[in-house]
């Protein structure tokens, strides 16, 4: 992150005035688009003829 803000202690600084403003909600399971992905790969001609070979 320091490399995107030029400044590591600047980085750190604002993730942790984030934190303490924030509410953070863990979210478990995959996310739509992880789904989205899995099912193109599973559709995909490459991944069919992978499991073909195995």
């Amino acid at each position: 992150m320091g490399n995107v803000l030029g400044d590591e202690v600047m980085a750190a600084a604002l993730i942790d005035r984030l934190q303490h403003y924030c509410h953070i909600v863990n979210i478990r399971g995959n996310s739509y688009r992880m789904r989205e992905h899995q099912d193109w790969l599973r559709a995909s001609p490459e991944h069919q003829r992978e499991g073909a070979a195995t």
